[in-house]
Formats: structure tokens, sequence, C-alpha cells
């Protein structure tokens, strides 16, 4: 039997996911650049800095909230296609 999921189509929590992705990246470059100086010895970054590495923790967050909302559509799906799910 074929898999009724196209490869390409987008589950309901993906771009969550990927946005998720994208600035927890955003945030792992800002952390590098802000702790790079204290390594190298040259002056510090503003204070501003160090928030923008707190990214990571929004990206994160953000990746985690389109897993469960795939996981929760998933569990949605599964119930209606179970035998005598209707209510």
């Amino acid at each position: 039997m074929r898999d009724k999921t196209q490869t390409n189509s987008a589950a309901p929590g993906d771009r969550l996911i990927r946005a998720g992705a994208v600035v927890f990246f955003l945030g792992a470059v800002a952390t590098l650049v802000t702790v790079a100086p204290l390594f190298l010895g040259a002056k510090p970054f503003p204070t501003y800095m160090f928030g923008l590495s707190m990214l990571m923790a929004v990206g994160f967050l953000v990746a985690g909230a389109g897993v469960l909302r795939s996981v929760a559509v998933g569990r949605r799906q599964a119930r209606g296609a179970a035998p005598g799910a209707s209510r």
C-alpha cells in the first residue's frame, strides 16, 4: 500500500520547526560573536549582544512548539483513523 503523505507536503508544525532552527542558528552565531572577544583579549561587546544570545533559547522553544504541534496533529489523525473512533 502506498503512503498517503506526499514527500513534498508540509506537516502543520514544519514551518515552526524551520523558523525555530533559523532563530537558533542566529542565536548561536550571536553567542560565538559575543564570547570571542573574551578569548581574544579584545574589548567586550555591548550588553545587548548578550541579549541576542538568548535567541538560541527562543529558537529552541519555537522548534519545540512545532514538534508538539506536529505530534498533536498526528495523534488527532490517528484517532480519527482508528476503528470505532466515531463519536
